[in-house]
Order: C-alpha cells, then structure tokens, then sequence
C-alpha cells in the first residue's frame, strides 16, 4: 500500500512562495495521476491540481493558474507544488493524493491514497 508523506508547508507573507513535497513510500506512484488537493477551516477539501502519470498534462484550479506549478519526478517518487504569489486566500491544509485509476478527476473520493496534509499560512 501506498503511503505518501507531505512536506514543505509553513508560514509565508503574502506574495511569497513555498515548494510542496509529496514524497511516496511502499509502493511506486510513477504509473498514476497525482493530484493536491486542500481544506480550509470550515470548507470542504478542493481540487488544486493534477499531473498525469508521465507528467505531460497538467491541470489547475482557475484560482491558482499562473501561480501554482505542479511537477513530478518518478525516479523519487515524489511530486511537487510550486506556490508563488501567495494570498491569504491559499491558506489551507494541503494534501497529495494518488488516483490509480485512469484519466484525471477532481473529486477527492477518486482518489485512492492520501498523506496526512501539511500546512500552508498566508499571512496579510
């Protein structure tokens, strides 16, 4: 089984920039989709992006297009989520996620795996 372990998060003043990491362990992750997913106090855990298996097509929340950047490096096992020009509004708890079956989805519930979240603050 999968586990996925996230890092990276912290506390930022708007306008600054933090890269995510989504390490995973038990299993390899290099023939799924990847997605980030994240939860703010009292709302429900969104979609922010998705990355195929190989990398080659993305997909982003309109909320984060031209900010955020997610990437993958297979040999690591490991996915990424370039943060630049915070707000306060990205304050949330992210989360990786595996999706094993085909294609791209922004539900949380097809997605198979998750980490356990880290935090990201942006501060005004």
């Amino acid at each position: 089984q999968v586990q996925l372990v996230e890092s990276g998060g912290g506390l930022v003043q708007a306008g600054g920039s933090l890269r995510l990491s989504c390490a995973a362990s038990g299993g390899t992750i290099r023939n799924y989709g990847m997605g980030w997913f994240r939860q703010a106090p009292g709302k429900e855990r969104e979609f922010v992006a998705h990355i195929s298996w190989s990398g080659g097509s993305t997909t982003y929340i309109d909320s984060v297009k031209g900010r955020f950047t997610i990437s993958r490096d297979n040999a690591k096992n490991t996915v990424y989520l370039q943060m630049n020009s915070l707000t306060p509004e990205d304050t949330a708890v992210y989360y990786c996620a595996v999706r094993t079956a085909p294609g791209r989805d922004f539900t949380p519930l097809m997605y198979d795996y998750w980490g356990q979240g880290t935090q990201v603050t942006v501060s005004s």
